[in-house]
């Protein structure tokens, strides 16, 4: 569910997690007491800095067709519409996109050179470049990535690297010293200190989210980096900083290595990540009942804690616990569950198939239920990315020459067709895909993409439409599981 934060409170993600250059666009356990109220951070400095790296960035240049207002149309057309030209005329362009580049940091958590960075800093990149404290650079590529946590593990063909130890985020304490390492502003190698502020922050940034809060100065190109404790365990993943100016201004966000481990070992078993959902909507309990307050209405759900169920979807993990519209979840295996945040962050270390008892206030009366949770399709069955294969054709960006007899600008045409998903619903070689689920096709790195997306998610369908060289339209819709 998305957790909306008020204007003032403006949190940037991607903006300010990368140092971007895009041309004219724009244990506390071994904690040793140094002095009263000191703790010496040194031992999980020395553990930490030579496993931080420095993340490179490229995307090239590349050639788009774009639609552009014809600079004299306001002189030469009919502004009254007489002559059926009311707004001008639009026109197709090749522009070149400029070179992008950013940096941010990633971990290094095995010595075969497995490095955990955000999704963020990875997303869309042609080439990624990874420097280590020791000025070592290796390119690396990309392993997988989950844009619902904001994370993406990365891989260089190295030996013998340095890497952190991973921690146990959920034994921190609120007040615990941590310090945080990445590369802020291309400044390699940098550690700040600070303490742990809160926990299980949810901010309504990503779709699974119990944000680590610190203290510890979080800055542009800190995302990917380090959390860690004194006793140089990595505990998470720098992500996000909350700021009203673009820089640090007093509090960061890591994402906890209870979600971190099931991504990253979801992602090298399977190629994504495996999630498992009680299928239900809901918010922290407060946040309903102070908002029934302000609309004049009391209510007494039973407790002022816990996960209150505004929705529940037929047939998924939450119906078959019994739980219904204004049920209040307080326990899911017999650990405590106060908001939000804490139920996604215990459910995104599960897998469909597994089970888990859920402990809810119906009516104020507590009730159990043990059930086997489900994948976001209704099922306990791996979810496979689904690559151009299942598809079972070949494609190509469509001609100028297409583009002016069809009057369109953009398209994928089908130039050979062979046993597949589009052979069986009946798509012929010359077919024009335009849009795939409302999103344009330009390239074939779009329709890689729609495929991927579709095949992980609730509906593992391509509503596809498209033109034939004739000029009819027509519509299908392919699913991509049988």
């Amino acid at each position: 569910m998305n957790i909306k934060i008020s204007d003032t409170m403006k949190t940037l993600a991607c903006a300010a997690a990368l140092v971007l250059s895009i041309g004219a666009f724009t244990k506390t356990s071994g904690a040793s007491p140094v002095g009263a109220g000191q703790v010496d951070l040194t031992y999980a400095a020395e553990k930490a800095l030579p496993a931080v790296v420095h993340i490179k960035y490229v995307q090239n240049s590349k050639v788009r067709t774009v639609e552009v207002e014809d600079p004299f149309s306001d002189f030469f057309s009919d502004p009254f519409g007489f002559f059926g030209n009311p707004g001008g005329e639009r026109q197709r362009r090749q522009v070149q996109t400029p070179k992008r580049e950013a940096s941010g940091s990633g971990v290094i958590i095995s010595a075969d050179g497995f490095i955990v960075t955000n999704n963020h800093v990875v997303e869309g990149a042609d080439e990624l470049t990874v420097t280590l404290n020791d000025n070592r650079e290796f390119s690396a590529r990309i392993i997988g990535t989950d844009k619902t946590t904001d994370l993406a593990l990365i891989k260089v063909d190295a030996k013998n690297l340095p890497c952190l130890t991973v921690g146990d985020s959920d034994k921190l304490k609120v007040g615990e010293w941590v310090i945080a390492v990445g590369n802020p502003f291309n400044l390699n190698s940098t550690v700040t200190a600070g303490i742990v502020s809160a926990k299980a922050r949810g901010l309504g940034a990503n779709g699974v989210e119990s944000f680590i809060q610190t203290d510890a100065a979080i800055n542009q190109g800190n995302s990917g980096g380090a959390l860690v404790n004194t006793a140089g365990e990595l505990v998470g993943i720098n992500a996000m900083l909350y700021s009203q100016t673009g820089s640090y201004s007093g509090y960061g966000f890591a994402i906890p290595t209870t979600i971190m481990n099931k991504v990253v070992s979801d992602l090298k078993q399977y190629g994504t990540v495996q999630r498992a959902v009680l299928s239900v909507m809901g918010q922290d309990a407060h946040l309903f009942i102070d908002n029934e307050k302000r609309n004049g209405r009391e209510v007494d759900l039973g407790t002022n804690e816990g996960v209150y169920i505004s929705k529940v979807e037929d047939g998924g993990a939450g119906a078959e616990a019994g739980l219904e519209e204004g049920d209040v979840v307080i326990a899911l295996d017999g650990k405590k569950i106060s908001k939000m945040a804490e139920m996604q962050e215990y459910l995104a270390g599960k897998r469909p198939g597994d089970k888990v008892k859920v402990t809810f206030l119906h009516k104020k009366q507590k009730k159990e239920k043990t059930v086997t949770l489900k994948n976001a399709q209704g099922t306990t069955e791996v979810v496979k990315t689904a690559d151009l294969d299942v598809l079972g054709a070949n494609f190509k960006e469509i001609t100028k020459e297409q583009k002016e007899q069809l009057g369109i600008s953009y398209g994928l045409e089908i130039t050979k067709i062979n046993k597949g998903k589009l052979q069986e619903e009946g798509l012929t070689k010359g077919f024009i895909i335009q849009k795939v689920n409302d999103e344009p096709m330009k390239t074939l790195d779009d329709i890689q993409k729609a495929v991927k997306e579709a095949s992980t998610s609730k509906e593992p369908v391509l509503y596809i439409q498209g033109i034939y060289p004739t000029g009819k339209r027509k519509y299908f819709a392919i699913a991509l599981t049988d």
